[in-house]
């Protein structure tokens, strides 16, 4: 989603490798490199550093980045505007971190499990991704780390302060760098993929007028509700507005035409698709709306028809694209 990162490095546990290369295959994800995890949080990280550093830790090495971003793959939801925060405030201070206010007290237990103290949380923050650091700094308090450190901490900025003497620029973060942590997590983080993913719509038409006053109608009545984009193009032209669109990640398309089977245009849509850098992790929704306005009052469907379009339909399924048929009769 980020144009501006070079390289991004996705430390996975050994038994895990071969899926998710798998995945990267089958998405399309350029730009990613797969290394081999640690047992602990820390010695994952450090691996990931030494792809950049260590001949022996990769067939090729890559070109050493002057800052280097660390994420957590369990906050699917960061924007690129927190990213760009941390990375400028560690090109000038060395290091860099996203934080967050405490939503709940922090307090500490005795040995016999009753209160011991707790903390005055208006002056504590609890510590989040994205973090970023220059290189060579990150990568020097690695190598000076103990074992404990590798086996047992978990704080990044820490280390950089520990070895580096590098004290942390700290970068007020948004509410979206929660973590999926727990099952019900995984129905909040679902839900907010559906909200994003339904905000945007583009309509799309040709030039002919009954087709046209549709076009507008249409944007008309769903501007207050959703994010609507229209546009009369051809679909069977290679139209800038439309590449811009999808490029933009729009996830939902209207085509509203006079053709009662119009497969060939939703298939050019398909191919543009394809061709995009849009990350197909989600479905596309594609709806092809037929408008009869012939005196004919018939209100069918021939089989043929009905057929090629369902076959189509089963075939860009498996593509996470789906197609829907609208048939609509004016009078």
């Amino acid at each position: 989603r980020i144009s501006w990162i070079s390289d991004i490095i996705v430390v996975v546990s050994p038994e895990n490798i071969e899926t998710m290369k798998t995945i990267i295959e089958k998405y399309g994800h350029k730009r990613v490199t797969v290394v081999e995890g640690g047992l602990t949080r820390h010695r994952s990280i450090f691996n990931g550093l030494k792809i950049f550093a260590e001949n022996e830790f990769s067939s090729h090495l890559l070109q050493k980045p002057e800052v280097v971003v660390i994420h957590d793959a369990v906050r699917p939801f960061v924007e690129e505007d927190i990213v760009s925060k941390v990375v400028m405030a560690a090109k000038e201070h060395g290091a860099a971190g996203a934080i967050r206010p405490l939503v709940s007290t922090v307090i500490a237990s005795a040995a016999d499990g009753c209160l011991d103290h707790s903390l005055e949380r208006a002056r504590y923050r609890a510590s989040e991704m994205p973090q970023a650091f220059l290189f060579d700094i990150i990568y020097e308090a690695y190598q000076q780390c103990t074992d404990y450190d590798l086996d047992y901490g978990t704080e990044c900025l820490h280390l950089a302060l520990k070895y580096c003497k590098t004290n942390a620029k700290l970068v007020e973060g948004t509410a979206d760098l929660w973590k999926v942590t727990y099952k019900r997590d995984l129905y909040a983080a679902e839900s907010i993929v559906k909200d994003n993913l339904s905000q945007q719509v583009c309509v799309i038409t040709n030039g002919k007028e009954s087709i046209a006053q549709v076009g507008f109608l249409l944007p008309e009545s769903l501007k207050n509700q959703i994010k609507v984009e229209a546009i009369s193009v051809s679909l069977s032209k290679n139209d800038s507005r439309l590449q811009n669109i999808i490029s933009g990640q729009c996830y939902n398309f209207v085509c509203v035409n006079d053709k009662r089977c119009a497969i060939q245009e939703i298939q050019e849509l398909v191919d543009m698709l394809e061709k995009s850098n849009i990350p197909l992790l989600c479905p596309v929704v594609l709806i092809s709306v037929h408008l009869d306005i012939s005196e004919n009052n018939s209100f069918s469907i021939g089989m043929e028809d009905l057929t090629t379009i369902k076959k189509f339909a089963r075939e860009t399924k498996k593509k996470n694209i789906l197609v829907y048929g609208l048939l609509i009769q004016c009078k």
